[in-house]
């Protein structure tokens, strides 16, 4: 996951670390954050989004599929729509970081962050080089947030304990 994040977000693994020991309000409102998300060149991604829905469609149900049967992630889309939508609504200012996590808080932390080079892979076979550099580190940068919500989460479970 480190290397992922460290790849795709061209963050240092110490930048990486500090972020992930962070809680999630901090991570939000952090310009290293910001900078990301700012970084991303969003005309490309909504220019490329058919190529994204039609990645989504193909590889989303077999990455379900290994969620459920070997992380033992319960709860997993039965479609890829949903996933497609938000990402479409993200793009346009229509969905929020905060939803986000909301949406991904039933997955337990070692499954998402084991889930993170794989969901970021998905994108590999894109043949336009940029276009698969952005949708990576777009993907990246989202699932950044998520581990950092994951490990608050399981922070705040293990104080409450």
């Amino acid at each position: 996951m480190l290397n992922t994040f460290t790849q795709h977000l061209n963050l240092s693994p110490t930048e990486v670390e500090t972020l992930l020991s962070r809680n999630l309000q901090d991570v939000l409102n952090s310009p290293v954050l910001e900078q990301q998300l700012d970084s991303l060149d969003i005309r490309l991604l909504k220019q490329t989004l058919p190529t994204a829905k039609i990645v989504l469609a193909k590889k989303l149900p077999l990455f379900y599929d290994w969620l459920q049967n070997e992380l033992g992630v319960e709860r997993v889309p039965d479609s890829p729509d949903h996933t497609t939508k938000w990402v479409i609504n993200f793009l346009n200012n229509q969905e929020s970081l905060t939803r986000l996590v909301e949406l991904h808080r039933p997955v337990p932390r070692p499954a998402l962050e084991s889930s993170i080079p794989r969901l970021v892979g998905l994108f590999e076979t894109v043949e336009n080089v940029q276009a698969r550099q952005e949708w990576q580190a777009a993907i990246a940068a989202l699932c950044l947030v998520l581990a950092v919500a994951a490990r608050e989460q399981d922070c705040c479970q293990t104080a409450a304990a």
